[in-house]
């Protein structure tokens, strides 16, 4: 939600607001059900003093779990430290801090500040609640003073504020990435693009890594720089560096996941990243959707910087993550309709735009998009997720292997929706299929081992790296000599790539070989042996793919 455009005020807002109500309605019915059957706690203690003390303990309870789930990432963590919260506060409050207030001799300045844990603040309410109700008069709003509760009001409602900006602040300044000081930034200041920065000489202990860069890269990120130094903001996408290492754990080392990536992609280009699994290739999607935060380096997505004003990049942003993120309960009309409101789409307008987006992805005719996105198949969520990617034409569009599981009539029906949509929208994809990367990419980059090994069109890439034929030739075992002859009197410099029960495949350098000279001695060889079948190919996208990934993998190039 807050990858399409969800900000952090209203998110929080509605959250607070749901379990306030579901809290209030439990209270309602405690309070209800216990003086239906004649508690003398609930029925002799006024009612209004009750109220005012359990909304305030609710929300107290409540911001507190907010505070939690901003300071813990793990689920687990976090319920075992509330399970030992709450049975310790228990067994000290009946084993501890009720002998401590009804002794005498105990400092009440002392009972102050254990009623600081708002644990010990319930139970010392709970006990003058039940001390009252027990003398057969129940607790009034004069016995406030005297029952020592107008200090558990205070702290109560001084801490409930106090947990709700702690959180807000731990939540924007650790998960949304904001300085630790972003409250002192001026609101009405127009958001800040990369400075300008000189060209520097770069170091001798990066020499290596920048020989052993391709020409296409090199080129790649001196344009970066040039329109760093320029300070042009055209682009709808700028990569500066963009760097990730994840920490070493158990023994092992620091993991670099994306080492130093240029990249720019303008309006109306579809980008697609080509890489083997563990390239770092969702990693990168990561920091640029606001999941992770970059190591070093940063990005410019419409003029505005990822590390300092990712909220408002969500605001131009759509995304079709590796993995479904769909509400099993809702029909795929509804998860329309919702994200087309985050994208400020209103009326007549949005109705029109979740019926066309359900169309374009095969969800419309038959009733499919009014059906809860539970019953749906895995081809049918994977188009789901794309249509919400694309809802309310936003400008950048990140897709992660997008066509997963789709059949090929509803791969070829999706890549047409992505062609269209890209008119006027910059999209980053990645995809393991050679054929889905040459339909939809205008430019492609194959990422290898968290860096960016070569970049160009289908075109240049397979004639810069694929500088061969593919001659396949099938005949009887007895002539697979003769076979051999041929081919090293049409390319001396051949290379035997595969052998299998009379069929060999070779590797003809381009430099080498005329084509009319490969048919002319295949029809003479027709006269000397059976052949059973041959071919010429060109080199493919997968040959290319195979090729700089194995030439990649065979060093590691420095950080």
């Amino acid at each position: 939600m807050k990858m399409h455009g969800l900000g952090d005020g209203p998110y929080w807002m509605i959250s607070y607001a749901y379990f306030l109500t579901i809290s209030m309605l439990y209270l309602i019915t405690l309070v209800s059900f216990g003086s239906a059957i004649g508690l003398r706690f609930f029925r002799l203690n006024g009612y209004s003093i009750q109220f005012v003390f359990y909304f305030i303990y609710l929300n107290l309870q409540i911001s507190i779990a907010f505070l939690f789930s901003s300071i813990f990432e793990k689920v687990k963590t976090v319920t075992v430290v509330a399970y030992i919260l709450v049975y310790g506060t228990g067994l000290l409050g009946s084993f501890l801090f009720q002998k401590l207030i009804e002794s005498e001799s105990f400092p009440e300045e002392y009972i102050i500040g254990l009623e600081l844990y708002p644990g010990f603040s319930l139970y010392r309410r709970l006990y003058e609640f039940s001390q009252y109700a027990s003398r057969g008069t129940g607790m009034k709003w004069q016995d406030i003073s005297d029952s020592g509760m107008s200090e558990i009001f205070y702290i109560m409602s001084v801490e409930w504020f106090l947990a709700l900006i702690v959180a807000f602040y731990i939540d924007q300044v650790f998960s949304s990435g904001k300085s630790p000081f972003f409250f002192l930034v001026n609101p009405f200041k127009k958001p800040s693009s990369l400075p300008r920065r000189p060209t520097v000489q770069r170091l001798d202990s990066k020499k290596v890594f920048i020989d052993m860069e391709k020409l296409d890269v090199t080129q790649e990120r001196e344009k970066v720089q040039k329109l760093r130094n320029e300070g042009s903001t055209g682009h709808a996408i700028l990569c500066d560096d963009l760097k990730k290492v994840y920490p070493g754990r158990d023994g092992n080392p620091p993991k670099m996941a994306v080492r130093g990536l240029y990249l720019s992609v303008p309006l109306g280009e579809c980008f697609g990243m080509l890489g083997p699994n563990g390239a770092g290739k969702t990693s990168f999607i990561s920091m640029m959707t606001g999941l992770l935060r970059p190591s070093s380096g940063t990005a410019l997505v419409q003029g505005l910087d990822i590390c300092k004003d990712m909220n408002k990049v969500y605001t131009s942003m759509g995304v079709c993550p590796q993995h479904d993120l769909l509400w099993e309960t809702l029909t795929g009309r509804e998860h329309l309709l919702f994200y087309g409101r985050l994208k400020n789409i209103k009326g007549s307008s949005l109705t029109h735009a979740v019926d066309e987006s359900l169309k374009s992805v095969s969800l419309f005719d038959g009733g499919v998009g009014d059906k809860p996105a539970g019953n749906y198949s895995g081809g049918m969520k994977r188009r789901l997720s794309v249509a919400i990617s694309l809802i309310g034409n936003p400008k950048v569009v990140y897709m992660d292997e997008p066509s997963t599981g789709l059949d090929p009539a509803s791969r070829k029906n999706l890549w047409n929706v992505i062609k269209r949509a890209k008119q006027n929208t910059a999209i980053i994809l990645t995809t393991h299929s050679m054929e889905e990367a040459e339909f939809l990419c205008d430019r492609l980059g194959i990422f290898v081992d968290g860096g960016l090994q070569c970049i160009g069109n289908s075109k240049e890439l397979k004639s810069r790296y694929g500088g061969s034929y593919v001659f396949t030739m099938t005949t009887s075992s007895e002539h697979e000599d003769e076979v051999e002859r041929l081919v090293k009197s049409v390319s001396p410099n051949a290379k035997k790539i595969y052998h299998l029960a009379g069929t060999q495949k070779f590797e003809l350098a381009k430099q080498e070989v005329r084509i009319a000279e490969v048919f002319r001695s295949v029809e003479k060889a027709k006269s000397n042996f059976t052949l059973f079948a041959w071919g010429l190919a060109d080199t493919t996208l997968e040959d290319v793919f195979i090729k700089v990934a194995r030439t990649a993998q065979a060093f590691i190039p420095l950080s």
